[in-house]
């Protein structure tokens, strides 16, 4: 099984991962190691942090590749992306697949999901969708032609990526690129090596060396030096709320300095629900949830950390859930495929996790239910854990927490249209939210109610899941931009069209013919 040999080279390995500037693998003084989620002592990769001096020479080299990248047929950018994608489906598959379980504590479905099929769809659709666009043009009169050009932004673009998606990695660098912008790939401590994976089959795949640098970096340094920059023309982010705020901020104190006004694309998480009417079918509401809030862990920004269950049937959801809860499987996903989830991302995920998991026990407003146990002696281990809460306005109920905690507020089901209300006010996010009904009059109030409230929606099924090309991903609020990767529309956000009128016929007269 090339999933298994493929898992079984990694074993014990710590592979050197550089920054790669104009194509040169550079290293720095500054070495850090990323560790193994549930398995702390095995490092599995050993990179360097990109100081600023190194930052500024890879926007020079970005710079440096951006004319003949944007002049390049957009047919013919997309033809590398596709080859890309061929690359992630066959050959380079199960190598991605297990770098991405063994640093970022995927299991072998996740891992599947992320870095093979949705990565994958990301390049193509990406593609398809950029050629549908070049082809999209304006009307054109009898004597003249009229064209748009899709060009890339005039500038480099910063790519900030997270942990916890291999494929938005290569989406948030690959995009922009696909439009012919030349970017500065940031990835995530904790995803060094999946990324770095990724970022080789682009290079293998016919991507010019300049198109895309990458350097790992402090965050607080890379952030400061390229929106010091007067080329910046995109900042591409997924990740904290603090972390956006702080990148809008420096770009606004800087905006004189910039040629261009940046566009700024961010996605930062949510506080995402699951309403139960009490017409819902029970068991879709139990394993729709357990699969939300519990795989990978929780640490996944659209999953359901708050369920609002109706009095009427929380008798039988709670019997449901804490029977299935039991069976769930928590360990290293590399030694058994039948784990559901596995260790969190690191020593400051447990840590904050566990500061939940005691407020949990020690509030007089919460009741935990089950689970909550935890132990970081091999690897970052969190048991899912369900607590109940009195008070819908506990801080359990309005913070995001991204880890496997699930926070249930159960409600009197005649205050159906309250707790409508109440979910749409208790959280600033507006990320993914679920309604589970069989009665159409409650899913039509609750989509007119929660019209703000997620920005994916989801009727009778989990928060979670979005497909690339079938639910655009995005929300606002503090969710971020909404700008729907995965769709049509994003791709609009990293390019700069230029209209083009040609007149076939000269001009015989500057005055009109009333004139005349």
């Amino acid at each position: 099984m090339a999933k298994a040999r493929a898992l079984a080279a990694l074993r014990g390995r710590t592979e050197p991962v550089p920054c790669v500037v104009a194509g040169r693998d550079v290293w720095t003084d500054a070495v850090r190691y990323q560790p193994s989620p549930f398995n702390h002592a095995h490092k599995v990769a050993k990179f360097c942090y990109a100081d600023k001096a190194l930052i500024e020479e890879a926007i020079a080299a970005a710079l440096a590749a951006r004319a003949d990248w944007d002049l390049k047929p957009v047919a013919d950018r997309a033809q590398i992306f596709l080859k890309a994608a061929e690359l992630l489906s066959g050959p380079r598959r199960a190598e991605v697949l297990a770098k991405t379980m063994v640093g970022q504590g995927k299991t072998v479905i996740q891992a599947e999901i992320d870095a093979a099929a949705e990565l994958v769809d990301f390049f193509r659709f990406n593609a398809q969708y950029a050629l549908e666009l070049e082809g999209t043009q304006p009307l054109s009169a009898d004597a003249s032609t009229n064209t748009l050009v899709y060009r890339g932004l005039e500038g480099f673009v910063a790519a900030v990526s997270p942990f916890n998606f291999t494929a938005i990695g290569g989406n948030l660098a690959g995009a922009p690129a696909l439009m012919g912008n030349v970017v500065l790939w940031k990835p995530s401590d904790a995803a060094v090596l999946a990324s770095y994976a990724v970022y080789r089959v682009l290079l293998e795949a016919g991507l010019p060396p300049g198109v895309i640098q990458f350097v790992p970096a402090d965050g607080p340094v890379f952030g400061d030096t390229v929106t010091a920059s007067e080329h910046l023309c995109g900042i591409n982010f997924t990740g904290s709320v603090p972390t956006f705020k702080r990148l809008w901020k420096q770009v606004a104190e800087n905006l004189d300095r910039y040629r261009n006004f940046p566009r700024l694309a961010g996605e930062c998480g949510g506080k995402n629900f699951h309403l139960v009417h009490s017409s819902a079918d029970v068991g879709s509401v139990v394993n729709g949830t357990l699969r939300s809030a519990f795989e990978y862990g929780g640490q996944k920004c659209s999953a359901c950390s708050r369920l609002y269950a109706p009095d009427s049937l929380w008798p039988q959801i709670k019997a449901k859930l804490l029977e299935e809860h039991g069976k769930i499987k928590v360990g290293d996903p590399t030694q058994d495929f039948g784990t559901f989830f596995s260790a969190v991302i690191d020593d400051k995920a447990f840590a904050r996790i566990k500061r939940w998991l005691e407020h949990a026990r020690t509030s007089a407003n919460l009741t935990v239910l089950a689970g909550g146990g935890c132990d970081d002696s091999v690897g970052y281990f969190v048991e899912p854990c369900i607590v109940e809460s009195s008070d819908p306005r506990d801080p359990i109920m309005k913070e995001e927490i991204f880890g496997p905690i699930l926070a249930v507020y159960v409600y009197p089901e005649r205050r159906f249209h309250d707790v409508l209300e109440l979910i749409d006010t208790t959280t600033p996010y507006g990320l993914t939210g679920a309604v589970f009904a069989r009665e159409k009059s409650a899913i039509e109030e609750a989509r007119k109610r929660l019209r703000n409230a997620a920005g994916n929606f989801y009727i009778n099924d989990k928060s979670t899941g979005a497909v690339v090309a079938q639910q655009p991903f995005g929300g606002s609020r503090i969710s971020g931009t909404n700008d729907k990767p995965g769709g049509p529309h994003y791709l609009l956000r990293w390019t700069s069209p230029q209209a083009v009128k040609e007149t076939h016929e000269p001009l015989p007269d500057w005055r009109y013919s009333y004139m005349q």
